[in-house]
C-alpha cells in the first residue's frame, strides 16, 4: 500500500522550513518552563521535591534540551528544590542543561555562583526584565535605567562565568528601538542568549515572525554579530488561544530554542503547551524525537501540579482519539480488522495515536452502530450474536452520553444472566 496516494497534505505546498544549519547555534531546541513558570499558575500546586526529580526524568527521556528549575531569589525552600535536583541531574548524567529564573539583581545571581560551585556544572541564569511602553510608564523606569540594571546583573553573572539568557518581557509590545538597544548592550557585555518574549499573550503568528526577524537583522547582525554566535529562544504565552501557533511560526522564523509547559500551565491562561508544541513539530518532521512517553508526562503533570486535563484537550484529552459516533467508527473499525494500525490511526484522526503512547477507542451510546457494539463485544471477549446486538443497541439509543466500559458490562451480564 503506497500511503503517500491515501492523503493529500495540503500543509506541504508551497511550504518548506528553510532553516540552514550554518545560521544557527544548533538544532532547535525546547525549553521546559514547567517547574518554574508553569508554577505561577493561580491555580498550580508546587510539587515535592520527588515529585519534580520524576518530572524531571520524564524531560529527559522526551529529548527536551533545557529546563528552567525554579527561581532561587524566592527563598530558600526553593533553593533546596533546585539544588536537590541538580543533584540528580548529575548523579544521572542527563544531558538536559539547568537552568534557573532571576530577577536582573546580583543577590538574585549569586545563589546560582554557589551552586555552579557546588555541583559542577553550568547554571543558566534567565535574567529578566520588563522592557515595554506600558510596564515603564507603569513603573516610572527609563531606558537608561533598565540598561543600567541590566549591565550590574549581567556583568556580575559575566565575571562569576554564569551564562546568562538575557530575557525582556513583554517583547511583543516593546519598542523596536528599546528592544534593539538593550540587547546589543547586552550582547556587548557578552551575553549570547536572547529570550524574546510574549509575556501577556498579545502577539499574532505573523507579529512573531516580523518580531523574529527584526532581531535577526537589526539586533543581531547590525550589531556586528554573526547569526550562529547568538541562540534566540522564544517564550509565548496563551492568552488568546496562540501559544502553539506562535511556537511554529517562531520555528518557521528561525527560533533556536522554543519555551512551553506541560499541558500549557501558567499564569492566567497559561503558557504555551510543551506537548501539543511537540507533538505538531514532529508531525512536521522538525523533530525526530521519540514521544511515545509524552501522556504519561502530561499525566503526570495533571497529578503533581492539579493543571486541569480536559476530556476533549488536543492529543491528551481522554475524548481525544475515542469515538462513539457510527459512521466514524465504522470506518475505523474497518481499518482495525484490516490489520493496518497505520490506516487506523488516520482514517478520522490527524494525529496517529501511537506514535505519542495511545490508540484508538470505540466507545458505545446514543450515536453509535452496530458495528461499535460488535466491535466492543469482541475485544471483550463476549461470543457476538445477533440477539446480544439487538439488546445492546436499544440500551446504547436511550443513553444520553457514552456508556463507560463498566455499564456496559453491567448491561451485557444482566442480558446474559436473564
Amino acid at each position: 500500500m503506497n500511503t503517500n496516494k491515501l492523503i493529500y497534505d495540503w500543509n506541504v505546498i508551497d511550504y518548506d522550513i528553510n532553516r540552514n544549519p550554518a545560521n544557527h547555534p544548533h538544532d532547535v531546541w525546547f525549553d521546559d518552563e514547567t517547574l518554574r513558570d508553569g508554577l505561577q499558575s493561580p491555580s498550580a500546586r508546587n510539587p515535592s521535591i520527588e515529585q519534580k526529580i520524576e518530572l524531571l526524568s520524564y524531560m529527559e527521556r522526551l529529548g527536551i534540551q533545557k529546563v528552567d528549575l525554579g527561581l532561587p531569589g524566592a527563598g530558600p525552600f526553593h533553593l533546596e528544590h533546585i539544588s536537590a535536583m541538580l543533584s540528580h541531574i548529575s548523579a544521572n548524567d542527563y544531558q538536559i542543561r539547568p537552568g534557573a529564573a532571576v530577577r536582573t539583581l546580583m543577590h538574585d545571581i549569586e545563589p546560582l555562583v554557589e551552586m555552579q560551585h557546588k555541583h559542577g556544572m553550568e547554571i543558566q541564569a534567565s535574567a529578566f526584565l520588563g522592557t515595554s511602553p506600558i510596564r515603564q510608564y507603569t513603573e516610572g523606569w527609563t531606558m537608561e535605567k533598565l540598561i543600567s540594571t541590566m549591565e550590574k546583573a549581567v556583568s556580575f553573572a559575566v565575571e562569576n562565568e554564569v551564562p546568562v539568557m538575557f530575557v525582556t518581557e513583554d517583547t511583543t509590545r516593546s519598542k523596536p528601538e528599546d528592544v534593539k538597544a538593550i540587547y546589543q548592550r547586552a550582547m556587548e557585555l557578552g551575553v549570547r542568549r536572547l529570550c524574546v518574549c510574549d509575556t501577556c499573550g498579545h502577539v499574532t503568528p505573523n507579529g512573531v515572525k516580523k518580531l523574529l526577524n527584526f532581531i535577526d537583522e537589526e539586533v543581531i547582525k547590525d550589531g556586528g554579530y554573526q547569526r550562529n554566535q547568538i541562540e534566540v529562544n522564544w517564550h509565548g504565552h496563551q492568552d488568546r488561544g496562540l501559544g502553539v501557533a506562535n511556537n511554529i511560526a517562531a520555528v518557521e522564523a528561525g527560533a533556536d530554542v522554543i519555551h512551553g509547559t506541560a499541558l500549557g500551565v501558567g499564569e492566567r491562561a497559561g503558557n504555551a503547551p510543551m506537548d501539543q508544541t511537540l507533538v505538531n513539530l514532529k508531525l512536521m518532521g522538525v523533530i525526530d524525537n521519540d514521544l511515545t512517553l509524552l501522556d504519561e508526562y502530561t499525566r503526570m503533570a495533571n497529578e503533581y501540579i492539579e493543571v486541569p486535563l480536559p476530556r476533549n484537550y488536543p492529543i491528551f484529552g481522554a475524548d481525544a482519539f475515542e469515538t462513539g459516533t457510527g459512521v466514524h467508527a465504522s470506518a475505523v473499525i474497518k481499518a482495525m480488522r484490516k490489520g493496518d494500525d497505520w490506516l487506523a490511526d488516520r482514517v478520522y484522526s490527524g494525529v496517529p495515536a501511537g506514535d505519542f503512547g495511545l490508540k484508538q477507542v470505540i466507545r458505545i451510546g446514543h450515536m453509535a452502530g452496530r458495528s461499535n457494539i460488535v466491535w466492543w463485544l469482541e475485544q471483550n471477549g463476549y461470543e457476538v450474536t445477533d440477539e446480544l446486538v439487538a439488546h445492546m443497541f436499544e440500551v446504547a439509543k436511550k443513553q444520553s452520553r457514552n456508556m463507560t466500559d463498566e455499564e456496559i458490562e453491567s448491561e451485557v451480564s444482566q442480558y446474559l444472566n436473564n
